[in-house]
């Protein structure tokens, strides 16, 4: 290759740089028009809460309807948190998989993870967290790809990956709507109600008829946004789900559970 030719991106680098990319926008996908309704709806928000908080852009929509509430932004990427500095109230820097949360017991009102979880293994661990700095009354507010949207529907039936789930790419966990709320409630039953549901960017729509398609048809939409709402205490249930159902993966509960198979701290292996 010659110094003037441009390196090729590696395969996985280039999310959403297929054939039907060029025909939708693709900041519908982040659905800020979802995030701007729902965070209009709630009233009496002191503590609001960014996991993954990218650009801002979410706690920005925040502080326009909500301009005395405190905005804390946690992000596992430095150059995103650097960019952070000033433009909200406080700014962590954490692996957000395996670090406690930075915030007091039932201390927060509103937590959100837009396009976020998507990216991650320790789904136990982040709810757990999130589920101990909520209110009983707060919302979690995340916006997640769906493996179920229309078009991947159709990839399956051809034998061919989802798009956004591909083995070589960023994002490790799939979501739809059923499997999601089977989650919570297995997990934390009771523990909360979905309060709002609507799904964003339809694929391979332009924006105006996307956003159509995507309020008839939330399920089949590219992306899906829940807004949950805590309705009682938490007691640890999210973080002992995997040693109580005896999942065969080493998912990181901190110092939680101690019954997992898993669990080698303070255990000599013969």
């Amino acid at each position: 290759m010659s110094a003037s030719q441009p390196a090729k991106p590696l395969f996985g680098s280039t999310g959403g740089q297929h054939m039907l990319g060029g025909l939708i926008d693709h900041r519908e996908t982040f659905g800020p028009h979802v995030v701007e309704g729902f965070v209009r709806s709630l009233s009496g928000l002191h503590i609001v809460v960014d996991l993954g908080a990218g650009s801002g852009r979410d706690l920005a929509i925040v502080k326009r309807f909500h301009p005395r509430a405190t905005l804390i932004a946690v992000e596992g990427g430095k150059e995103n948190a650097k960019n952070l500095t000033g433009k909200v109230d406080r700014v962590y820097l954490s692996n957000i998989e395996r670090d406690p949360l930075p915030l007091a017991d039932s201390e927060v009102d509103l937590v959100i993870a837009n396009q976020f979880l998507e990216h991650t293994k320790e789904i136990f661990w982040i709810f757990h967290e999130v589920s101990r700095a909520l209110k009983v009354g707060g919302h979690f507010l995340f916006g997640v790809p769906n493996i179920c949207s229309l078009h991947n529907r159709l990839l399956l039936l051809i034998g061919k990956q989802p798009t956004q789930h591909k083995v070589c790419s960023a994002h490790v966990r799939p979501f739809s709507k059923s499997d999601t709320l089977a989650f919570l409630k297995a997990c934390f039953p009771e523990g909360y109600e979905l309060a709002k549901f609507r799904g964003a960017q339809f694929y391979p729509f332009p924006p105006r008829l996307a956003r159509i398609l995507a309020d008839i048809l939330p399920t089949f939409a590219f992306s899906i946004f829940f807004m949950i709402r805590k309705t009682k205490e938490y007691h640890n249930e999210f973080a002992v789900y995997p040693s109580r159902a005896e999942l065969e993966t080493n998912f990181w509960v901190g110092d939680v559970a101690t019954s997992s198979q898993y669990r080698t701290r303070d255990r000599e292996l013969p």
